[in-house]
């Protein structure tokens, strides 16, 4: 009996210890969620950890350098860099990283997708100031050249380029226009100065419906903000000087609120050949007054409207993945979407001259959407162009694109008379059968591209760009302070500007 006692003593005993130190124990941690791989939506989505949505990051960094012109991307082809003297800079630089996000999310109503694009960069500085012994000297940065401290940082920049919502259709946001071509402005070049055809490359404004009919045709109808991007100018002429029109501005501008969105549609056929693609816009054109208040009255308002029809083919038999780019457009009273929306909208280009009393050349010109004068109803503008490239691929490392432009504006004889009986056009002596307001450009390039690992790639862009002007004889100008040039006699007369762009990208 007392062993028995001792044995039921010490198992109580024993029971107890034991579960005293469960009760220290840490209570077992809930199993970590991995992130997952999302492969329905393509290669790099992955869940975000305890939802169903799923994330896609990505971007790029971007180095380059941009020779004979004053900006990136650009020719010299108005302001400092048009004036083509020891103002503008010789070669212009900028770093550039960009950031976007990309979710999606698959519902009863099909996948619901938000999708945003950043762009962060530095650039080292366009020469902004006259040079001139009395004037002051400075960049577009925030002081002179070593004034600040902080690494120069007012020369950097954020831009967001893409913010939008895509749901059962809809596209909600900041998003490329219908309008535009799939190559936006880029048909084979880096060069954002190509004319003839719509281009909103870093977005613009919009509620969009796109309706998918399967074989590869979509439709899509749209309500676009035209505040931005979608607009060129509306002159009064009332208020020409001769020191705006030598800038390419025929009158002051004249814009009343933006009353009316751009409407667009677009039909698009892919197919393994290719794609075709037809675009039209419709663009109100909404006045200020005749003059400086409200009882001096006003123009009414005038709808423009533009159309654009572009084709790409692919694997043509050059060689694989050869592609040839080419879109036309034909606007009337909608510059913009043939003068895309990083192209110059105004030229004002200095050079040589070896006519007898000239002191240099000029060749100035302007692109409206509509003129009007005191008194009198808007006349629109017509423009109409081209645009394309053809690229070529020498193996999977090399590949060149020559691409180019043309566009034409035309004014009709109400608007040319209102601009060329101009105050501003009388002072400069431009009269009679000398005063022409209408004008060509054109552009022409070629880019040499080196991809010597995936997602790494080197290029060279070399583009010219000539503006044929319709002025003739010569204008007696007043001095231009911002570009140095003194007031005198310039013969007027068509100008070229040639720009080579250096890049180097890591896309991730």
């Amino acid at each position: 009996m007392t062993v028995r006692s001792l044995v039921l003593g010490s198992a109580a005993a024993l029971l107890a210890m034991s579960g005293a130190q469960a009760a220290d124990l840490p209570i077992k941690a809930k199993a970590v969620e991995y992130v997952r791989v999302c492969s329905m939506y393509g290669a790099g989505f992955f869940y975000i950890p305890g939802t169903d949505t799923c994330i896609k990051l990505g971007g790029y960094l971007r180095a380059e350098a941009a020779f004979g012109t004053n900006a990136i991307f650009q020719n010299a082809v108005n302001g400092v860099g048009g004036g083509r003297n020891r103002l503008s800079n010789y070669y212009t630089t900028r770093s550039r990283a960009d950031l976007n996000i990309d979710t999606r999310t698959a519902t009863e109503y099909g996948v619901v997708r938000t999708f945003f694009d950043a762009a962060f960069q530095w650039t080292g500085g366009s020469y902004a100031g006259t040079g001139s012994p009395t004037g002051a000297t400075a960049y577009s940065t925030a002081g002179a050249p070593g004034a600040q401290a902080d690494g120069n940082i007012a020369q950097g920049g954020i831009g967001v380029f893409f913010a939008f919502i895509q749901f059962a259709g809809f596209t909600i946001g900041k998003a490329v226009s219908q309008f535009d071509a799939p190559w936006a402005n880029y048909p084979g070049n880096n060069f954002d100065g190509l004319t003839g055809g719509g281009g909103t490359i870093t977005g613009v404004n919009q509620l969009t419906y796109t309706a998918d009919f399967g074989s590869g045709i979509t439709a899509a109808i749209s309500l676009q903000d035209a505040t931005q991007y979608s607009q060129s100018q509306i002159w009064n002429t009332a208020g020409q000087t001769a020191a705006g029109v030598i800038t390419g501005a025929y009158g002051t501008s004249n814009f009343g609120g933006n009353v009316a969105p751009d409407i667009v549609g677009m039909v698009r056929v892919d197919q393994a050949w290719g794609l075709f693609q037809a675009s039209f816009a419709a663009h109100d054109n909404h006045a200020g007054f005749f003059g400086a208040n409200e009882t001096t009255g006003h123009p009414a308002d005038k709808w423009g409207f533009a159309g654009q029809l572009a084709l790409s083919v692919k694997n043509i038999p050059t060689g694989p993945g050869d592609t040839i780019n080419v879109q036309g457009v034909y606007t009337n009273g909608a510059s913009r979407y043939n003068f895309q929306s990083l192209a110059p909208i105004n030229y004002a280009m200095y050079g040589g001259s070896n006519m007898a009393g000239a002191y240099q050349s000029l060749g100035f010109a302007g692109v409206s959407d509509s003129v009007f004068g005191a008194g009198t109803q808007q006349q629109l503008t017509t423009t109409y162009g081209v645009r394309g490239a053809f690229t070529h691929n020498w193996d999977s490392f090399w590949n060149t694109a020559v691409y180019g432009s043309w566009s034409a504006v035309r004014y009709n004889a109400t608007a040319k008379g209102l601009i060329c009986n101009g105050a501003g056009m009388v002072a400069l002596g431009i009269v009679g059968a000398n005063c022409n307001p209408d004008f060509n450009i054109s552009t022409l390039g070629v880019i040499t591209r080196w991809t010597p690992v995936k997602n790494l790639t080197f290029s060279a862009d070399v583009a010219w760009t000539r503006l044929d002007q319709k002025f003739a004889g010569v204008a007696n100008a007043p001095a231009a302070a911002a570009v140095a040039k003194p007031a005198t006699t310039y013969q007027l007369k068509d100008q070229d500007s040639v720009s080579l762009l250096l890049r180097a990208q890591r896309n991730w």
